[in-house]
């Protein structure tokens, strides 16, 4: 797939299938898994010496490395295991009653979607889902859209940094700078960010923004974090309550307290993400981003060639990173051309509907290659319907 020189070597993924679905769950690099193992066979070695005297600065040392690559202070980092969990743990904590609004938009992932509803299901306060159209030409565009739907009653802003099925980069800075004005709290969901953008999170504004490991940057399975603003830690409240409330050995803040340790668990994910942001360092990933986002590029020209469909958004790396979305005829059979894909050619990819509409979702990483691409062009040119009828 990749040349013996390039880190895409290192991935234990199936040698036999063309991969183009990093954006789902990710994929862990050989040298990134050797030291998730590491730290599970430390912690079977001597369970209580691990986790009663060696665990607290062996997290405090990963919450730090993953702070500076990230832009933040440590002290304003939690781990939780993925960004659902992470949009859950703040949709539980704010104060929401009868009457008061959650924005969010059309482009959510579905799992965080789900976490804002329950909690205003639960409280009475009421989800707006509001429409960003597409195709966008300029990121003033989202703001403008999404500003539709803001009134006096709206309490919280919740929005993908990038999003999950268009695969948008969303003006982020500019969507927490107006809430802030306005007294609105902003909770982001960074999901796909880590390791396909430089983030920092300090100077990005956003009250609370939780993102995965896992993903883009390359950790293990059940990593990610929690960003809190100081000013707004203490609204924070753990979905599980355990020996940080009330500790009996308090630690730098309450907010650290509460979520560092929630009972016995396999940290060994969250003490490897220091092991991920190495190999990617060392891996040269401004160039790899810079090769993917090219074939990302490349290949979503490529699909409108072929169906003569507008793009979501301009070729722009502002626009989307590695990941990108393309339009498929609207009389496509989603279920049976991913199917085809996966069973006849094993090229793992969504394909899905969205407000009626075919799409697909294609995911580069340091692994793939043109072949990659030329791959799932080939299928598309032999089976989209719109061009078979047109032949």
């Amino acid at each position: 797939m990749a040349h013996p020189s390039d880190p895409g070597d290192e991935f234990l993924l199936e040698p036999g299938v063309t991969f183009l679905n990093h954006g789902s769950f990710g994929a862990c690099p050989r040298p990134v898994f050797e030291s998730y193992q590491y730290w599970q066979r430390e912690l079977e070695r001597q369970p209580v010496d691990f986790i009663q005297r060696r665990l607290p600065g062996l997290l405090a040392n990963a919450n730090e490395r993953l702070a500076a690559h990230v832009g933040a202070r440590a002290e304003d980092i939690v781990f939780v295991r993925n960004a659902t969990m992470g949009a859950s743990i703040v949709a539980r904590s704010v104060d929401l009653g009868p009457g008061d609004e959650v924005l969010g938009t059309d482009h959510e992932y579905g799992a965080c979607e789900r976490a804002w509803r329950f909690a205003c299901r639960q409280s009475g306060a009421h989800y707006v889902r509001q429409p960003i159209p597409l195709p966008l030409h300029e990121p003033v565009q989202v703001v403008e859209a999404l500003w539709k739907g803001v009134t006096p009653r709206t309490r919280v802003i919740f929005f993908s940094h990038i999003t999950s099925p268009t695969a948008l980069i969303f003006p982020a800075a500019e969507i927490c700078r107006r809430a802030r004005e306005m007294g609105i709290l902003t909770m982001v969901d960074g999901a796909h960010a880590p390791g396909q953008l430089d983030l920092h999170l300090d100077a990005l504004g956003a009250d609370f923004y939780t993102a995965n490991c896992h993903k883009w940057l390359c950790a293990p399975k059940g990593s990610g974090f929690l960003h809190a603003r100081p000013e707004v830690q203490s609204l924070l409240r753990p979905l599980v309550v355990s020996w940080g409330w009330e500790s009996e050995k308090p630690g730098p803040s309450l907010y650290q307290d509460l979520f560092r340790w929630t009972g016995t668990d396999d940290p060994s994910a969250y003490l490897a993400i220091p092991a991920a942001i190495e190999f990617q360092e060392k891996g040269g990933w401004s160039e790899v981003r810079r090769r993917c986002h090219a074939l990302a590029s490349q290949t979503r020209r490529r699909i409108h060639a072929l169906t003569g469909l507008e793009p979501l958004c301009p070729d722009s790396s502002a626009w989307f990173g590695q990941m990108v979305t393309a339009r498929l005829p609207d009389d496509t059979s989603v279920a049976e051309l991913h199917a085809t894909l996966w069973e006849h050619h094993a090229i793992e990819i969504p394909v899905f509907q969205r407000d009626g509409r075919a799409y697909t979702r294609v995911s580069f990483q340091a692994y793939n290659s043109q072949t990659d691409a030329d791959r799932l062009i080939a299928v598309l040119e032999e089976r989209l319907p719109s061009l078979q009828g047109s032949a």
